[in-house]
């Protein structure tokens, strides 16, 4: 059972494998597209984890993370939708909307929405699945 508490705290998305079903790897490169508008009153943020410690995942970057509160620089499509690339180099170009992973090793993220909106809850607006690039 879910308490839908619209507008108020957070929710969360966990995603540990790709469109094809198969575990994240830390080195390949992924793509996700967050669709224009996400339900949330507040922000998005989205975070690497490692699943064994199950804690953020240990790279060059300060923080395996992206939120559109903090990041102001991150690269939005003409639509409104923003795109974020994971693997162990940045795709040229792409460098504000990247997450550093660590060949060699899985890792899962956690989208949450802090103050999720009722689209969040009734299903119609659904996160993509995140897409293998190589």
């Amino acid at each position: 059972m879910v308490l839908e508490m619209v507008g108020v705290g957070s929710q969360y998305a966990i995603a540990g494998t790709d469109e094809n079903g198969a575990v994240l790897d830390g080195g390949k490169t992924y793509k996700l597209t967050i669709d224009k508008n996400p339900p949330a009153k507040d922000f998005w943020s989205i975070v690497v984890y490692d699943p064994q410690t199950r804690s953020q995942l240990q790279t060059s970057q300060p923080f395996p993370a992206k939120n559109n509160k903090r990041n102001k620089d991150m690269v939005v499509n003409t639509d409104g939708s923003v795109d974020l690339y994971f693997g162990p180099k940045a795709p040229v170009g792409k460098e504000t909307n990247w997450i550093e992973t660590v060949p060699g090793k899985g890792w899962f993220t956690a989208f949450r929405l802090y103050g999720p909106l009722q689209p969040w809850f009734d299903q119609t607006w659904k996160l993509n699945n995140i897409e293998v690039l190589d």
